[in-house]
């Protein structure tokens, strides 16, 4: 199994790659603005499902071989991009309205539709996709035998990591709508605000990275 020391030294190294504001930290905070703090936490927990995926399949070989193939890894980020500009599409048609600016009257958005939408976000994640197949692997044991288990072991104090880092993020941006929340217009702002972040984050995503 993984040492101590290793499994330290790979934390270290996943705390300083997560801290660093990636797609899922933008998503979350623009979840946080367009819908408040349930929808940004429940996002969090389906982008960690989504990414634990990607974890799963590191471990069993296909992480690799998709950050390896230029045509894989374009058509999985070009999906999360579509999907992030999609998302915050929708969250701009919703914004404004008497329903969506005065929380009392918002409609409630189910869980599992939104713990999908993190997933998605969270398994097309070009950052996590280039962190789980090209860092994860150096931090294993080779002679301990064991390496998928391992793998998965790591994986998992990453998702952890994210788990806190994300939801702190999207609770700061959640009390920040809270004030917007005091009135219809400035709630109006904050929800375009989250909208125009998931829609640049989409462009961004597919605009960037790879090109080989």
């Amino acid at each position: 199994m993984v040492s101590p020391d290793r499994i330290l030294v790979f934390a270290a190294t996943a705390l300083l790659i997560i801290a660093v504001p990636g797609p899922s930290v933008l998503f979350v905070v623009g979840r946080a603005l367009s819908y408040g703090r349930r929808v940004a936490l429940t996002s969090v927990l389906g982008n960690a499902i989504g990414t634990y995926v990607l974890v799963i399949a590191v471990a069993m070989g296909i992480g690799s071989m998709v950050e390896r193939s230029a045509v894989a890894f374009t058509a999985l980020k070009l999906f999360g991009a579509a999907y992030l500009v999609f998302l915050g599409v929708k969250a701009w048609r919703g914004s404004g309205s008497v329903s969506t600016a005065l929380p009392a009257l918002a409609p409630t958005r189910g869980g599992l539709r939104t713990l999908w939408e993190g997933f998605a976000v969270g398994v097309a994640n070009p950052k996590s996709i280039v962190f789980l197949s090209a860092v994860l692997p150096q931090f294993v044991d080779q002679p301990s035998g064991h390496v998928p288990v391992q793998m998965l072991v790591l994986g998992l104090i990453a998702i952890v990591i994210g788990l806190v880092s994300d939801s702190a993020w999207g609770l700061s941006a959640a009390t920040a709508r809270s004030w917007f929340a005091g009135s219809p217009r400035r709630l109006a702002y904050a929800q375009r605000t989250g909208s125009l972040a998931m829609i640049g984050l989409g462009i961004t995503v597919a605009v960037t990275g790879r090109r080989d």
